[in-house]
């Protein structure tokens, strides 16, 4: 599994999004998924990864829309404060973690660890090279606690990257997503790419495995998170029946 195979030629039109989700009645079958889990008493931890601007906010706005509001929360995760900074990194993703019946979207996450803390040098090569099997175990736990792990990382290329930029530039409604950090990160592309590439193959896990998504059209990434979402919530839920 690897960035340079991903195929980001693909794409939908707008027509051709409104008519899937439509035909799959894909909103109700998002929502009954979410109520099946409160009734269940099971969790759900959605892990969304991605290049700047890359489009995670927006797939995280569409995937929740038709969801009660009640029973998931939303971290956006940035650099850890002082009180965070003294504790073992995962501290934060741990106590936020869902209770029964919950689910919970990180905007970023404990991959943190081994791609920007790798690349900027805030830890050490031992402590990042050592962070997968922390991780692994991390997830396997929660994983083994009735949670579903649904990870996702959204590709886009680097010149689709650039255009939109420009575009948060430009827009006065999407300018404060933009700052010094996407540009800084920006020059580090390539060590990006490698960083990716190590944590998938050193993350990608039966119990929590890796969905990456062909980001470059909007609505293309936003429906394949959409399906992905439905069909390993509906797996995981069956199985839970079939466990009785």
């Amino acid at each position: 599994m690897k960035l340079s195979e991903v195929d980001l030629s693909k794409k939908i039109s707008k027509e051709e999004y409104s008519d899937e989700v439509k035909k799959l009645d894909m909103e109700l079958e998002i929502l009954k998924c979410q109520l099946k889990l409160r009734d269940k008493n099971k969790k759900a931890v959605i892990c969304m990864e991605g290049w700047d601007a890359a489009g995670k906010g927006g797939a995280i706005k569409r995937l929740t829309e038709p969801m009660d509001p009640r029973r998931f929360k939303v971290y956006q995760t940035s650099a850890p404060n002082e009180v965070e900074k003294a504790k073992h990194y995962l501290w934060r993703f741990w106590v936020n973690l869902p209770s029964c019946g919950e689910m919970v979207i990180f905007d970023r996450t404990w991959y943190g660890r081994v791609l920007v803390e790798r690349i900027e040098g805030f830890c050490s090569e031992d402590e990042w090279r050592r962070a997968y099997d922390e991780i692994n175990q991390f997830e396997k736990t929660v994983s083994q606690d009735n949670t579903k792990i649904i990870k996702f990382f959204v590709h886009i290329s680097k010149d689709e990257q650039e255009k939109r930029f420009k575009e948060r530039e430009e827009n006065p409604l999407k300018k404060y997503k933009i700052g010094k950090d996407d540009y800084r990160n920006r020059k580090h592309w390539d060590d990006y790419v490698k960083a990716y590439d190590d944590m998938f193959q050193r993350t990608d896990n039966p119990f929590a495995p890796w969905h990456i998504i062909e980001g470059n059209d909007k609505d293309y990434a936003r429906l394949k998170i959409m399906k992905i979402f439905v069909s390993e919530m509906k797996d995981f839920l069956k199985n839970s029946d079939d466990e009785k």
